[in-house]
């Protein structure tokens, strides 16, 4: 049998990323973290963490982390209603548009539940459930991943954006390549491809080429950029819907819209413990995306 105890110490460290903050989480002292970590790491006869800043789990670590986390979803699962259930935590990867469009109403529609959001790209969010580190993601890749279920859930449409004097300023003749080559861009992040997407889908796969561009972490942020003529980016259209009829901003190309399919993908040994969390992520999905 594991000792439960110590896997929560493993997760904590992990998680937190120091045994200070750790013990800190757990109500212990990092005296107690570090012994309950060594006795862990004894008895598998591995290394089980990383120690550094921050301290991280190794491939064995992060196998036990997902464990241990499975079974606490399915015990909370199994105590529901009863006095002395706590709330569980899952872990889920998410992309900072859906966060910022739909993502959280379906979330507070589900009770008994604590969630540990982590904001990552929807191309890059399956690798965090593959490596173990999430429960649950919000991504882009269909699948099929082995130990996990997926459920489609519509696609997120985005709009090549910007405000009317930055269109006058940088593409008055049209956003043709020379144009969109000169012309400053936004981007989330260097794992952010929408704007290259929509270039190659306007001319082309072999359309690749350099352009000058913003970074700006934050779906709210890359609205009001796009609204002060910053650059041009690609923004979800439930945020800039009502932007675009005022005229506050305008489409880069007109009716050239950027379908991203998403779909909800989970461990399958958590899924009988987060099917109210599935089923109210589906219900957003659907009255948001197309």
């Amino acid at each position: 049998m594991l000792d439960y105890a110590q896997l929560a110490a493993l997760a904590a460290v992990h998680r937190r990323g120091s045994f200070d903050l750790a013990a800190a989480a757990l109500s212990l002292t990092p005296s107690a973290i570090s012994q309950r970590l060594k006795g862990l790491e004894e008895r598998m006869g591995t290394l089980l963490i990383r120690r550094g800043q921050p301290c991280v789990a190794t491939v064995a670590g992060l196998r036990l982390i997902q464990h241990f986390e499975g079974v606490m979803l399915l015990e909370a699962a199994l105590t529901e209603g009863l006095p002395t259930q706590s709330p569980a935590t899952i872990r889920i990867a998410v992309n900072a548009d859906s966060l910022a469009t739909w993502v959280l109403p379906a979330l507070a529609e589900v009770e008994g539940m604590l969630f540990d959001l982590v904001i990552d790209d929807q191309d890059h969010s399956q690798d965090l459930l593959r490596a173990g580190e999430v429960s649950a993601a919000i991504t882009s890749q269909p699948g099929p991943l082995q130990g996990c279920d997926t459920v489609p859930l519509g696609a997120l449409r985005y709009r090549a954006t910007a405000s009317p004097n930055y269109m006058a300023r940088w593409m008055a003749g049209g956003a043709g390549r020379d144009a969109l080559a000169r012309a400053p861009a936004l981007t989330f992040s260097d794992k952010d491809g929408l704007q290259r997407d929509w270039i190659a889908a306007q001319f082309g796969t072999g359309a690749g080429f350099a352009f000058p561009t913003h970074r700006i972490a934050s779906s709210q942020g890359f609205v009001e950029a796009a609204l002060l003529g910053l650059g041009w980016g690609m923004n979800p259209e439930p945020l800039v819907a009502a932007h675009l009829r005022a005229g506050r901003l305008l489409e880069v190309v007109p009716d050239t819209a950027l379908d991203v399919p998403l779909y909800w993908q989970f461990t399958r040994l958590t899924g009988p413990a987060i099917a109210p969390l599935t089923a109210a992520i589906t219900r957003a999905a659907a009255r948001a995306l197309l």
